[in-house]
């Protein structure tokens, strides 16, 4: 991989893989929900979609009838503390995806009729993750971890903010946030630095620049939070501490995770699901964020089970605590990150997608050989470390579900927050 910088100071990454017949190419920026405001919740999303929707050049459908016609892909996506625009196509027409794409992030009209348009499609995606509460709880989760903090914010935003933006509202917040300073180009394939000829052209022209605001980071708070649904099952969240995405210890905490509900041979799958059968659906996760990160158990079980299902997960956890992970597990955690973190790098879109995000979040680049070396380093301390760090609070809980007596005598001052 190289890192390069145009004349105007935009940075530029690029992971040359000569056998590879396509390249993916990228175009990251620093925003996200976490960079706004209870007044403003949910513009990062909106405008990630609003730059579909045309151009001086491209109309919504130009864009989508090009990239179809060269047999690629074009999307977006939005996260907390981030926002990718993303292709992938054969190498030949790499020149067509810099060129849309580029139109797209500097040109795109915001035009009000589209807007009135792009507002209700996103509504009816807010309505589709309301009613889909495995994934709802997830947003209480961080709410019951941060509280008011902007990491909690959902990246949807909500429909009375929605209706209130206009485009003036999406020009400024883009006129702040959509700078030379949080932008970082990523192409991973059959590609060599003559591109950069090609992305003179098209992003030499850009001149916005902008002071990284200061951010202060979350204060873990556990809260117990409860959101009545009609659902047939019972959807918890168990969340606790976790690691910031620079951590020195990330690995073991990921290592960790692996083995507590990462995956099928987790401690948390035989447990409840292959030999208890309390549920279907049970597994953790880790979040890292730029200062923070949030630890977090899963499972969806019915109403009777659930206190059982809560019950034997913390037992496990203090297992884990007081005896740590056996030798066997750490070994076998230390051969499946290897083997998923090599599987991964097969692919170009995950190479510039790693590319673009440790360009954008960490500045810095590890070469696989060093991130191979710092799993095997990984110590059984380590991982005591980070279990530590993990049950150093009370979980923050949240439910979403038909029954909330099931978090009474689990978490003090219980809140239900909605009823629907």
């Amino acid at each position: 991989m190289n890192k390069y910088t145009l004349k105007n100071g935009l940075r530029v990454m690029i992971e040359n893989i000569p056998t590879s017949r396509s390249v993916a190419f990228g175009i990251w920026v620093k925003t996200g929900s976490r960079y706004e405001t209870t007044a403003d919740n949910g513009i990062s999303h909106f405008v990630e979609h609003m730059l579909f929707k045309g151009t001086r050049r491209h109309s919504a459908k130009d864009i989508a009838d090009r990239f179809d016609g060269i047999g690629g892909n074009v999307n977006a996506f939005t996260a907390k503390e981030y926002t990718c625009y993303y292709a992938k196509v054969l190498d030949q027409h790499l020149p067509i995806a810099v060129d849309i794409l580029s139109d797209m992030f500097f040109e795109s009209q915001l035009a009000e009729e589209e807007l009135a348009k792009e507002k209700n499609v996103i509504l009816e995606e807010i309505a589709m993750y309301d009613d889909t509460p495995d994934d709802t709880v997830h947003d209480l989760a961080s709410t019951a971890a941060f509280g008011d903090h902007p990491l909690a914010y959902s990246i949807l935003g909500t429909a009375e903010r929605l209706h209130a933006m206009g485009p003036d509202d999406l020009r400024g917040y883009m006129s702040r946030r959509y700078t030379i300073e949080n932008t970082v180009v990523s192409l991973a394939g059959n590609v060599d630095e003559s591109v950069l000829n090609l992305l003179e052209k098209h992003f030499g022209d850009f001149a916005i620049h902008s002071k990284a605001p200061t951010l202060s980071a979350p204060a873990f708070r556990p809260d117990a939070l409860f959101h009545a649904k009609k659902t047939e099952q019972n959807h918890l969240c168990l969340t606790f501490p976790g690691c910031p995405i620079d951590d020195p210890k990330m690995y073991a905490m990921t290592l960790l995770n692996n083995a507590i509900g990462g995956g099928m041979s987790s401690r948390l799958f035989q447990e409840i699901r292959e030999k208890r059968g309390l549920a279907y659906s049970v597994y953790s996760y880790h979040t890292s964020y730029a200062d923070s990160g949030l630890f977090t158990v899963y499972a969806g079980t019915a109403p009777k089970q659930t206190r059982d299902v809560y019950d034997l997960t913390m037992e496990m956890l203090a297992e884990v605590h007081a005896k740590g992970l056996s030798e066997a597990e750490v070994s076998r955690g230390k051969e499946q990150l290897k083997g998923n973190l090599i599987l991964s790098l097969e692919s170009t879109s995950s190479r510039m997608n790693r590319l673009g995000k440790n360009e954008l979040m960490l500045g810095r680049h590890l070469s696989l050989d060093e991130m191979i070396e710092r799993i095997d380093a990984v110590t059984m301390d380590d991982v005591a470390h980070i279990m530590n760090r993990i049950m150093s609070q009370p979980a923050a809980l949240a439910l979403v579900g038909s029954q909330e007596k099931v978090l009474s005598g689990i978490g003090e001052g219980v809140r239900c927050i909605q009823s629907s």
